[in-house]
């Protein structure tokens, strides 16, 4: 035999050295939630290791995990007033608003903040945009978007993520953002973001379920795969500076197809239920959660992610896996 593929694997060191897939620090970005209060460190039951935290309490974990490196955080705004045309969401006295400002005040340029726009988690009805007769009307849901993410960039948000799969919505927050002198606050949009099951511990999380129907009229439909590529590069075309796919897990085919077609980074969203089900696994003896956790963030990255948000980032770092 000529050709022996196993001498490169003969040992640790050679595997090392030929490894085609490579993680690092840099690539995670930890998902925060964010509730009013002082003092709040609130378990959710669904998501094993996660927290709401109120703001005091987040600066306290945030600086905690500065020191393994956990410097990019996703902010999600849990609890505030919710009504059918979703003007919370947009408020200057936001609990969002209000933690970014209290963490660039604190940590400056040492954390990068992103925020989650969407506004399932301020509407009567659970919805990601403004509801009339049963539908969610895409231009008028786009502008309290829009709105949004401008509060939020002039709070101090490094980036905005919009995640509603409205049509339009990036080309509307950055003309908005760029008007108003926000030009280098940077947009990851959810670009390929399916309606799927495995976002139900986030539901409990966000307190954002649909009150009556589903988000299949918005959000892609699991089967289709070609229509992906339309919607990331319509984000791209529009502004978005990274484009995301979400859920990660089952639909690695789809960020690797992204990465054949976009030079721009690509972010994958390790979601709840991906996240949950490792946990609950584990909790029962069924699997090594480490050697687990991490044979998905290599394969997320092998598949083209150069980001990845992951619920998993704080045992990543804290513990030393990578």
């Amino acid at each position: 035999m000529t050709q022996r593929p196993r001498r490169l694997r003969k040992n640790p060191i050679i595997r090392e050295m030929v490894a085609e897939t490579r993680l690092a620090k840099d690539m995670f970005i930890y998902p925060y939630f964010v509730v009013e209060g002082t003092g709040v460190v609130h378990p959710i039951d669904a998501m094993p290791g996660i927290n709401h935290f109120s703001v005091d309490q987040l600066i306290k974990d945030i600086e905690k995990g500065l020191k393994h490196g956990i410097n990019k955080v996703l902010l999600f705004g849990v609890g505030e007033e919710k009504t059918q045309d979703a003007s919370s969401s947009f408020s200057n006295n936001s609990v969002v608003v209000k933690a970014v400002k209290a963490l660039k005040d604190k940590f400056g340029d040492s954390l990068y903040v992103i925020t989650d726009v969407c506004v399932c988690a301020y509407t009567t009805h659970g919805h990601c945009g403004i509801l009339h007769d049963d539908y969610v009307h895409n231009d008028e849901s786009v502008e309290v978007l829009a709105k949004m993410a401008l509060a939020h960039a002039q709070a101090g948000a490094d980036m905005v993520a919009p995640s509603d799969m409205m049509d339009g919505r990036i080309s509307a927050m950055r003309n908005l953002m760029d008007k108003n002198g926000y030009e280098n606050t940077a947009i990851m949009s959810y670009s390929i973001k399916y309606a799927s099951a495995y976002y139900g511990p986030f539901r409990e999380a966000a307190d954002s379920a649909p009150q009556k129907g589903d988000r299949k009229s918005y959000q892609m439909d699991f089967r289709n795969g070609n229509e992906s590529m339309t919607e990331g590069l319509l984000d791209e075309v529009e502004g978005a500076d990274v484009l995301m796919v979400k859920p990660a897990l089952a639909y690695m085919d789809v960020i690797f197809n992204l990465r054949q077609n976009t030079l721009l980074p690509i972010a994958c969203y390790n979601v709840s239920g991906e996240y949950s089900m490792v946990k609950a696994a584990a909790a029962k003896g069924w699997i090594d959660e480490q050697k687990i956790v991490m044979e998905n963030m290599y394969a997320f990255a092998r598949a083209g992610a150069n980001l990845i948000i992951t619920y998993h980032t704080k045992d990543i770092l804290e513990k030393g896996w990578i």
